[in-house]
Order: structure tokens, then sequence, then C-alpha cells
């Protein structure tokens, strides 16, 4: 009997350190993968300044209402002109940050499919940031007269696209 105690201490204390080793090792390089989302680029204090005149200066468009599930599963067949909501300024930077070439406004865009910030001066335009919301992925093509963006999640498909061919930056969204 006591042999048989001996025993299952043995294989307790054996089990329970494995387990604990096993844990620990799993956790080590679990802890590893976990990455922080992507930041946009700071703005710098002038540019801070400058954005909230002129959101003060300005109502701030409310954006569409979502889908309710209970609406289906209907949308939009043609892309739509949208108007810009201006991006809340970040943290002020101490440092300024290298300037995109475009050196306008900076816009953000929040779409189902996640959120893109565009720089949009008077003859071009550059991206700042694409994140795309949860469970979304996302694809980018730029060219020389526009950059498109786009969001896919199984069978639901969301494009910004920023065009400046035919005059200044203008950017249309749409849901596929």
């Amino acid at each position: 009997m006591l042999r048989g105690l001996v025993h299952l201490l043995a294989w307790s204390l054996a089990t329970g350190a494995a387990a604990t080793l096993s844990w620990w090792g799993v956790h080590t390089v679990m802890a590893g993968t976990a990455y922080d989302p992507p930041r946009a680029l700071p703005i710098t204090a002038v540019e801070a300044t400058r954005q909230v005149s002129t959101l003060a200066a300005t109502p701030t468009p409310r954006p569409a209402a979502s889908r309710s599930p209970s609406a289906g599963p209907s949308k939009p067949s043609g892309g739509r002109t949208v108007t810009p909501r201006p991006s809340r300024p970040a943290r002020p930077a101490s440092t300024p940050a290298p300037s995109p070439t475009a050196s306008g406004q900076v816009r953000s865009y929040d779409t189902d499919g996640g959120r893109v910030v565009f720089d949009l001066g008077e003859v071009s335009a550059n991206l700042v940031s694409a994140t795309p919301g949860t469970g979304w992925s996302m694809q980018v093509w730029k060219t020389e007269t526009w950059i498109r963006v786009e969001f896919t999640s199984d069978a639901d498909r969301v494009s910004v696209i920023c065009a400046w061919h035919d005059g200044p930056p203008h950017v249309e969204i749409g849901s596929y």
C-alpha cells in the first residue's frame, strides 16, 4: 500500500512538472508572436493646430448608417462619393515627422471593412495608413494617378479608391 502511494506521489509530481514546463515553453513562444496594431504617423503640432481650426470651422459629417442584420444581404451595386471626415489629431510628436509629398489635408475614411487615411494634396495624394477591421483582410494597389485599398471578408468587399488623374484627388467608397 505504501509503495502504491509513493508511486502515485512520484507520478503526480512528474506530471505536474511536465505540464508546468510545457505551459512555460508554449507561453514564452506565444508571447513573442503578439504584435501591436499598426499606428498612423504622428501629427506635428502645426498640423494638429490646423486640423483643430478646420474642425471648429466645419461641421463633422455623420457616417452612413450601418446595415442592420434584419435588412438582409442587400448592398449597393455601385460606388458612391463620400464627404471625408478629418481625422482626429494624435498625440503631438516632439520632433516633426517626415511629411509625404502630397502635404495637403489628412483625411480618414471609416468603412465596414476598416479605416483608410489619405494625405490629399492639390494635384496628388498619399496613403498614410490603412487598417482592416476585425475579421477583414486588406490589399493595396498604387499607381501614379490612383490608390486603391480593398477590404475583404468572406464574400464581402469594400473598396476605397483615391484618384487624381482627372483633377484634384477625390475618394470613392464602394461595397460589392
